[in-house]
């Protein structure tokens, strides 16, 4: 992986047809941009006659309106990326009703939308049992599992709309959903993923046999975006209570607007426990696996775990099922749970995680999570997090290649170093990490350093990296360059913003996902008010889709509360900066 110098040159221009070209390329920007605005408030309109009506209760109020079921699945499905599959599907679905609802027309894309994921899932259990060689099963076998994932997902989301039937969705709501539907998207990528990481013979034919349910999901993702978010920003009240800097924290940092019974629960250093584990058997369990099955399902509570001081040799995977978990210790470098698991040896990817987080509300504090593979064994992963509203405080991540996997969902880490080489931040959720020292270490020979990749492919989903606020330096001795990260999909997205980036930092900034082939434009890179030796942004790449210095409105929507909303769900305990 030895980087290679760019050899791109830039021809002289006449300076009156740049001119002319630039004054095009303006015009066409702003046509493209009034078009946008005015297909969303065409849409918008008709959707709320259609909402204005039902207020009133009236059964003929869609006639009134002059709209039919049809012109109003057509409006709303030509806000998605694939409005005929939108359509076709909607209006031929065994749940099609005649409706003009935009609510009711998004639960049917939803049902809709299953009905393809498990299609799919059937297709690949098939495929499975077919498959006797090792090395082909092993990636089919993450599809099995991540798109078993998603049907979970999916379902939660489904019930979710039916839970408060003939209301217009609440931000909260609406962000939960596009949340949840991003994360079925990107098990789903996932899956091509590990296909393709290992040549997989049966990766061009998943690619096909998913194409309908990716394309279904995408449009139930855009509508809730494009659509039932701009009417429930816009065109309801919004029952919420919006935190000023001011107001959101106490004197000591923590969140003002949880229960008392939270805030003496994580205010406290050292929480009392459910259950205790010791190396020692002074506590109830002596490895974290064997209290796993202590822990209740889908706990609406906190289910508190003391780790004491020790190294825990031990692969870890709390389960989708095991919610509000969390895990404390005796500090970062005290109590650690540590593995090799690697690619090289024939471990997928995303099943390397020494410490694999599924379930929702995961919360970490003081503790380290280490492979030990080292960089030859090259995707070894450290901590891998699925789990959405999870955070991590104060907590230690050491590896080489793809350390930190924060996968999907919404994430939080405060107070935590991570130590890697290659691509050592990396994953499909909607990630803000604060306060925290990122530490590149010395990679193989002919390797350089890639601090993040970022894995966002739909323009709807939620989904990309904030560094904030954060240190970049050195571990011990570093030799080589050191890039801020590379994208590896179509609209990756990565923002430094507000931290000190030290000399490791190559002048460039950034490095293609392929060497010298620029990224597409449709990638949001960008930095904001850093500083040190690495945040000169003089020599940075040139790419459409990068911003050496982004404003102020484009670096808020990168913050906690704009992100990844975290003034409604981030626990007291764990202090945070929710904005710029």
């Amino acid at each position: 992986m030895d980087s290679i110098p760019s050899t791109r040159g830039y021809g002289k221009v006449d300076e009156m047809e740049d001119r002319r070209h630039r004054h095009r390329m303006r015009r066409r920007k702003l046509t493209i941009c009034i078009s946008s605005i005015l297909l969303i408030a065409a849409v918008v309109a008709i959707i709320v006659g259609v909402v204005l009506h039902k207020k009133g209760d009236d059964p003929d109020s869609a006639s009134e309106t002059g709209l039919t079921s049809s012109v109003s699945i057509k409006a709303v499905c030509s806000l998605t990326r694939y409005p005929e599959s939108c359509f076709s599907s909607i209006s031929k679905s065994q749940w099609y009703s005649n409706t003009t609802d935009p609510e009711e027309i998004f639960k049917i894309s939803l049902l809709v939308a299953m009905e393809g994921l498990v299609s799919l899932v059937n297709y690949t259990d098939g495929l499975i049992s077919q498959v006797q060689d090792p090395v082909q099963q092993s990636p089919l076998l993450v599809c099995q599992e991540v798109l078993e994932d998603a049907v979970d997902t999916l379902n939660q989301s489904i019930f979710s709309t039916t839970a408060k039937s003939g209301k217009l969705l609440s931000p909260e709501k609406v962000d939960d959903l596009r949340t949840w539907l991003s994360t079925v998207l990107s098990d789903q990528e996932t899956c091509l993923d590990a296909l393709e990481d290992v040549n997989s013979t049966h990766f061009q034919n998943m690619t096909l046999t998913m194409t309908n349910s990716t394309e279904l999901i995408s449009n139930s993702l855009a509508i809730i975006t494009k659509l039932l978010g701009y009417l429930s920003k816009f065109k309801i009240p919004v029952h919420r209570r919006l935190l000023s800097f001011s107001d959101c924290c106490d004197s000591l940092g923590f969140p003002t607007w949880l229960s008392a019974a939270d805030r003496r629960l994580l205010q406290a250093e050292n929480p009392t426990p459910d259950l205790v584990i010791a190396q020692d058997g002074s506590g109830s369990y002596t490895t974290i696996n064997s209290a796993l099955k202590a822990i209740p399902n889908k706990s609406p509570t906190r289910f508190v775990i003391y780790v004491k001081a020790g190294i825990y040799k031990e692969n870890v995977i709390l389960d989708k099922t095991k919610w509000n978990v969390m895990m404390y210790g005796d500090g970062k470098t005290r109590t650690i749970v540590t593995g090799s698991k690697n690619f090289v040896d024939g471990t997928a990817t995303s099943n390397t995680g020494t410490f694999i987080a599924l379930g929702q509300g995961f919360f970490a504090k003081d503790m380290g999570f280490q492979n030990t593979a080292g960089p030859q064994k090259h995707q070894a992963v450290a901590f891998r997090s699925g789990s959405d509203r999870s955070v991590m405080y104060r907590c230690h991540f050491d590896a080489y290649q793809d350390t930190l996997y924060a996968h999907t969902n919404r994430q939080f880490y405060r107070e935590c170093d991570i130590i890697g080489t290659v691509d050592f931040i990396f994953g499909y959720s909607a990630v803000v990490i604060q306060n925290s020292t990122i530490l590149p270490r010395q990679p193989m020979p002919n390797q350089y350093n890639t601090i993040t990749a970022q894995g966002k492919f739909d323009p709807n989903l939620k989904s990309g990296i904030s560094i904030q606020d954060c240190k970049v330096i050195a571990n011990e001795n570093l030799t080589v360059r050191t890039y801020l990260g590379r994208p590896w999909k179509d609209y990756s997205t990565t923002i430094f913003m507000q931290s000190f980036l030290d000399a490791l930092i190559d002048p460039k900034g950034w490095m293609e996902w392929v060497q010298n082939v620029t990224p597409p434009k449709t990638i949001f890179y960008g930095e904001y008010q850093n500083t040190g030796p690495g945040s000169n942004t003089t020599g940075r790449v040139t790419w459409p889709g990068y911003k050496p210095a982004l404003t102020l409105a484009e670096a808020g929507g990168f913050t906690v509360n704009s992100f990844i909303q975290g003034s409604t769900w981030l626990p007291v305990g764990v202090p945070y900066k929710p904005s710029l």
